[in-house]
This record gives C-alpha cells, sequence and structure tokens, in this order.
C-alpha cells in the first residue's frame, strides 16, 4: 500500500454558477447550492489528507480556502488540462495524487484511502467514466477525463507499463450529472 503519509488529493471544481451545466439543461433548480453543497462534502470527506482544489474562478478559491484546503488557480482551458497542470505541481512534494471529484454523492472515506501500487481506477456507476484516479506522482500521465474515461485511463496506465486496478463497486462511483441523479 502506499504511504498515505505522502499523499495528497486534488478536486477540480468549476466556478459554481457555471457547473453542472447538465442539471442546468435538465430543468433542476439550486444547481448552484448542490453544486457547493457536494463539493464541500468532498473536501470535508478527504480530510485528514492533504486537499487542493484546482479552478479558475476567484470564488470558489475563496471556498477551498475558507475549508483549509490548498488552491492551484488554473488558467488552463478544461478539466484535462487543469488537472494536468495541478498534478505536475503536486508532483514535487507529494509521491501519490488522488484525483477526486467534487460531485461525488457518498464521498466518505477518501481520506482513508490507501490506494494500490500503479494506477487505481473508480468508475462511475454506468463503469464508463473516472470519478476517482489514484496514481504515483511525476509521471508522463495523459489525463483524458470526458467520455468513456475509465477505460481511456486503463489504456493509458498500460501504456505506461503501469498496474490497474479497476473499482466498479465503490461507493464512489455515484456521482450527481444528470437531472435523475439528483432525483434518485
Amino acid at each position: 500500500m502506499t504511504s498515505v503519509e505522502n499523499l495528497a488529493i486534488l478536486v477540480p471544481l468549476k466556478g459554481f454558477a457555471t457547473a453542472k451545466s447538465r442539471l442546468r439543461q435538465g430543468g433542476v433548480e439550486g444547481v448552484d447550492d448542490l453544486a457547493r453543497s457536494l463539493a464541500d462534502r468532498v473536501l470535508a470527506a478527504c480530510r485528514p489528507q492533504p486537499v487542493f482544489v484546482v479552478c479558475e474562478s476567484p470564488d470558489v478559491a475563496d471556498f477551498a480556502h475558507a475549508r483549509g484546503a490548498g488552491v492551484i488557480e488554473s488558467s488552463s482551458t478544461g478539466l484535462n488540462a487543469a488537472v494536468t497542470h495541478a498534478y505536475h505541481f503536486l508532483s514535487l512534494r507529494f509521491s501519490t495524487i488522488i484525483v477526486a471529484h467534487g460531485d461525488l454523492r457518498h464521498p466518505a472515506g477518501l481520506g482513508q484511502f490507501e490506494p494500490a501500487p500503479g494506477i487505481t481506477i473508480v468508475t462511475d456507476d454506468l463503469r464508463v467514466g473516472t470519478n476517482v484516479l489514484a496514481l504515483p506522482s511525476g509521471l508522463e500521465f495523459t489525463f483524458l477525463f470526458g467520455p468513456n474515461s475509465a477505460h481511456a485511463h486503463q489504456r493509458e496506465a498500460q501504456r505506461l507499463g503501469l498496474e490497474v486496478r479497476m473499482e466498479f463497486d465503490s461507493p464512489w462511483r455515484f456521482d450527481i450529472d444528470e437531472p435523475h441523479d439528483v432525483a434518485d
């Protein structure tokens, strides 16, 4: 197992006023507050590990600071570029980085997670997306969040010759992306 003493958790967060576009398009009300509440629960679940938020929004940076998280500002366009920037920054201090999305329905236990050697991919409930990704630092890993990211991340780990552990039944597999996710 990885030493949890040299591990950091990275949570990429969009501005709350623009986050969760599929919920907004689906007519869900109170999306700003929902996104803020989900992120708050994820950040709390990361304790006692060091947690960092990568964001482009001053409001999100203030939100993260108020919760004791470090902030890595990113002017990168898109999730993958922002995560790559933050991953390289954190690789200077930590041996393992966990990327956890800020919309997990049941984030409890993130701060106690000890990933297996190599790369651990926690898929979404459809087994195609990546909700949590744990990997050693310092890799030339290409982050591929988006459609079918779990399999894309698995191929990327294999390209680098790393052992891959896929987790399909974690409580972290449930995220809030679609209007029906809110009703469940």
